[in-house]
């Protein structure tokens, strides 16, 4: 008997000592399992804060931009071309910010509800951990000595000791656990406040870029103004126009000439026929006409003169479609239709789409009525965002409405 009372001292003695070291001993399990979602958090908040300090740091320099310009005022062609570069350049900017912004909401959402689901967790935990210690507060160390005390054998006792060290990992892993997933909680809500100043710092950014570009847009539109104001003669001017619709003349007609060459070298086999049906417009979100097909007033010369298409002031950036299926012959750049695009819808009837500030299509490329091919802009001899859109047929300009719908 007094040797079963001296192994149950010994036990009880060291059941105490294990107790006292459990409240205070860390242990790696609950760690370990949330490390490597701590780490990709710290990696998710330092990588928005590169995000937002590569956005503070690409905005565009007018101010640069416009002294580089300065020197290429002598000769418009070369000014224009100059700048309708850094046009694209911006565009494209802002088109990718405007995806990033979109990327960001998606982003946002995601971890608005990550936040809400380990909010959830850590508020389950707290109150498991409250019951928990409102539990041993009220039984204490006594809990322990009374389960030990009600043994009915050595090895019944043995098997309660077993029980209460279960009992006591079981409690170091629920705080670490708790302390873990507190820390986790602390970064999703800092991850969430740092993807939003990020969608902040791009939407801030879209806004610059605009500003930039406007101002460019802007510049160009004086100084065509001004070199069409300052020419010798009004004489010079009228030549000069004549000039740049000759030349795009040429080059419209040359690449109708190398479709009738592919024609014919395809005589044998069913080329495209062009079926009769209504184009769509080509720019959905226009917002007026700003200059129709046939006799106008030019709006730099101050004299009338043929306008070959139909104007319309959409904004930049904005969607040009394909007004029939057709096939891409020219997707190019020149100084005064910018960046434009030709297409062949068969029977000799062609579409053209000028001043744009990007293509979407290549040379070669078969298009889809409705297919998005280019973006609205102000590139080549334009004074502000919009479609110049021109329909040919047996290498004549007509009138687009005569094939546009309602």
């Amino acid at each position: 008997m007094k040797q079963w009372k001296r192994v149950l001292c010994v036990i009880l003695c060291f059941l105490i000592v294990l107790g006292i070291a459990g409240r205070y001993e860390t242990t790696a399990h609950a760690s370990e399992l949330t490390n490597e979602s701590i780490r990709q958090k710290e990696q998710e908040i330092n990588r928005a804060r590169e995000e937002k300090k590569a956005l503070q740091n690409g905005l565009t320099d007018v101010k640069e931009l416009k002294k580089e310009l300065e020197a290429s005022k002598e000769n418009l062609t070369n000014y224009v071309t100059q700048l309708d570069a850094q046009l694209v350049e911006i565009q494209a900017k802002i088109n990718s910010l405007k995806e990033m912004i979109l990327t960001k909401e998606e982003e946002i959402s995601a971890k608005a509800v990550e936040l809400e689901e380990a909010l959830g967790v850590q508020q389950a935990q707290y109150e498991a951990m409250k019951s928990r210690i409102k539990f041993m507060y009220e039984k204490g160390d006594m809990l322990y000595l009374e389960l030990v005390f009600a043994a009915e054998s050595f090895g019944d006792m043995l098997n309660k000791a077993e029980y209460i060290e279960m009992l006591s990992a079981y409690d170091r892993k629920m705080l670490d656990e708790y302390v873990a997933y507190a820390e986790y909680v602390a970064l999703c809500k800092e991850g969430l406040e740092e993807e939003k100043a990020v969608l902040d710092e791009a939407k801030a950014a879209v806004e610059e870029e605009e500003r930039s570009l406007n101002e460019l847009i802007a510049a160009k539109e004086q100084e065509v103004y001004k070199v069409s104001a300052d020419i010798k003669s009004k004489e010079s001017a009228i030549q000069e126009y004549q000039a740049e619709i000759a030349s795009q003349n040429e080059t419209i007609a040359a690449l109708e000439a190398a479709v009738a060459e592919e024609r014919k070298r395809l005589a044998a086999e069913q080329g495209r026929k062009y079926d009769g049906g209504v184009f769509t417009w080509p720019a959905p979100s226009y917002t007026r006409i700003s200059d129709e097909y046939g006799n106008r007033m030019h709006p730099t010369l101050g004299i009338e003169r043929f306008h070959n298409g139909i104007d319309m002031a959409a904004p930049g950036g904005s969607a040009i479609l394909a007004a029939y299926d057709g096939t891409v012959v020219a997707a190019a750049y020149s100084s005064s239709m910018g960046n434009y695009i030709m297409i062949d819808h068969g029977d000799n009837l062609y579409t053209i789409y000028m001043h744009a500030s990007a293509l979407y299509v290549s040379k070669g490329a078969e298009v889809s009525k409705g297919q998005t091919i280019a973006a609205v802009g102000s590139t080549g001899r334009s004074t502000g965002n919009h479609l110049h859109f021109s329909v040919r047929l047996n290498g004549n300009y007509v009138n687009p409405r005569n094939y546009l719908g309602g």
